[in-house]
């Protein structure tokens, strides 16, 4: 699927002071992403993964009032330590995918998100770029980006 042009997309560029191995272990590990995924204060009670691509993974956040969003995708480009593509679909606790409304989200979401990291080796720190496809404009493309700084900032954490 490709990405409309009216549709934003999000890059976030971060540099952590941790070897591409490690950064990258904490992207496709599902102990170490289970630390840092989802913003402040929430958690992630459920990460499973099937790292290969055309594999597919079934992530849950937590939210600090005790509800729990749901995604879910397919792994389309692996290169390790480097490269991780994957799509991105709210989904239900059993892994199909919902709509955006069924979390209460407005906007005009695209049925199919698209994410790709890329990881660029700065010795003992590595540069890492988040690209995020098919969020609607406003509100919860803020809302989305804030969400990932805060991931973000646990990830940097998990890393120490």
């Amino acid at each position: 699927m490709t990405a409309r042009s009216d549709i934003p997309e999000v890059i976030i560029t971060r540099v952590f002071d941790a070897p591409r191995q490690l950064v990258w272990r904490a992207w496709t590990d599902a102990n170490h992403l289970a630390r840092w995924w989802g913003p402040k204060d929430f958690t992630a009670p459920s990460i499973k993964l099937d790292l290969r691509v055309g594999g597919r993974y079934h992530w849950c956040m937590r939210a600090p009032d005790g509800k729990d969003y749901w995604t879910t995708g397919e792994f389309r480009e692996i290169d390790p330590p480097e490269k991780l593509v994957y799509t991105d679909n709210f989904a239900d606790a059993k892994g199909n995918i919902v709509s955006p409304k069924e979390y209460g989200m407005t906007g005009d979401w695209q049925y199919e998100m698209l994410v790709a990291v890329t990881l660029e080796d700065l010795g003992n720190r590595t540069r890492m770029t988040l690209k995020h496809t098919g969020l609607p404009r406003g509100e919860m493309t803020d809302m989305t980006v804030a969400g990932w700084n805060e991931s973000f900032d646990k990830m940097a954490a998990s890393l120490g």
